[in-house]
C-alpha cells in the first residue's frame, strides 16, 4: 500500500497550503457566515423554538452550523481545486507523474477534511462564546466530523471530475449540496415535521450527518448515533469507492 500511496504526501500538502495561503477567503469567510446565521437566527428564534427538551435554540444551533460549514467547505476544496486546475491548464503536470488513484484520492480528500475541521473548529471557537455548550459524548462529533468531511470531499472530487467549467460547479453546489444542507436539520428538529416530512428528512445522509455530530453535545439526537454511523459510514464507502473508479478511469482528466 505504501507504493500505491508513493507521493500522496507532497499533494496532500500542496492543496492544505492551497487553501491555506488564502486562508482569509477560506477560512474567515466562512467563519463569519457561520457567525450572521447564528445571531440572526439565534436573536429571532431564542425564545419561540426549542428543538431539543433541556436545550436552548441558540445552543442547538452551533452544533448544526458547525457541521454545515465543515461539509460545505470540504466540498468546496476538493472540487474547487480539481476545476481550476483543469480551467488553467496546469492539470497536466500531475498527469505527467506516477501518481496512482489511490494517491490523488488520499491527497485530496485528506486535504478536503483538513480544510473541513479548521473551518468547523473555527467556527466553533467564534460561536461558543454566545451559546453554552456541553460535550456529552464527545467521540461522535470527531467520528462524524471525519466521516462527513471525507464523504463531502470525495463527493467534490466527483463533482470536480464532471464539472468542465464553473457554472457547472455552481450548479452543483446550488441545486444539491446547499439543499440538502439546509433540509437536514440544521436549523430546526426534523421531529418538528409531519411525519411524512420526516420520513423524507431520513432519506437526506446530510441529516445524519449532522444529527449524529449533535449527538456528542447533548447526549440526545433525532436518530440513533448507530443508525447514522450506519447511514453515513454506508454514504461514504459508496462516493469514494466511485471517486476512485472515475480517478482510475482518468475520466475528463485526460481530454
Amino acid at each position: 500500500m505504501s507504493g500505491v500511496l508513493a507521493g500522496a504526501a507532497p499533494l496532500f500538502r500542496k492543496e492544505v497550503l492551497r487553501f491555506w495561503k488564502v486562508a482569509f477567503q477560506t477560512v474567515a469567510a466562512p467563519v463569519l457566515t457561520a457567525l450572521l446565521y447564528l445571531m440572526i437566527f439565534g436573536h429571532v428564534l431564542e425564545d419561540h423554538v426549542q428543538a431539543l427538551p433541556g436545550v436552548a435554540y441558540t445552543s442547538f444551533l452551533v452544533p448544526g452550523l458547525v457541521m454545515m460549514s465543515v461539509l460545505q467547505n470540504a466540498f468546496s476544496n476538493s472540487s474547487s481545486s480539481l476545476i481550476q486546475s483543469k480551467i488553467t491548464g496546469n492539470l497536466v503536470f500531475l498527469l505527467v507523474t506516477p501518481l496512482s488513484h489511490w494517491a490523488w484520492f488520499v491527497a485530496y480528500v485528506g486535504a478536503s477534511i483538513v480544510r473541513g475541521l479548521v473551518v468547523g473548529g473555527g467556527v466553533l471557537l467564534v460561536t461558543v462564546w454566545f451559546a453554552p455548550l456541553r460535550l456529552a459524548e464527545p467521540w461522535w462529533m470527531l467520528v462524524f466530523a471525519v466521516l462527513g468531511a471525507g464523504m463531502m470531499g470525495s463527493l467534490g472530487l466527483i463533482a470536480g471530475l464532471w464539472a468542465e467549467k464553473f457554472d457547472q460547479l455552481a450548479a452543483f453546489q446550488n441545486f444539491v449540496i446547499m439543499p440538502m444542507t439546509f433540509l437536514s436539520g440544521v436549523f430546526y428538529s426534523v421531529q418538528s415535521l409531519p411525519p411524512v416530512w420526516q420520513a423524507v428528512s431520513h432519506l437526506n445522509p446530510f441529516f445524519f450527518m449532522i444529527d449524529g455530530f449533535r449527538r456528542g453535545f447533548f447526549g440526545v439526537s433525532d436518530a440513533s448515533p448507530w443508525l447514522s454511523l450506519a447511514v453515513v459510514g454506508g454514504s461514504f464507502v459508496l462516493v469514494a469507492g466511485i471517486a476512485l473508479r472515475l480517478l482510475s478511469t482518468g475520466y475528463k482528466l485526460r481530454t
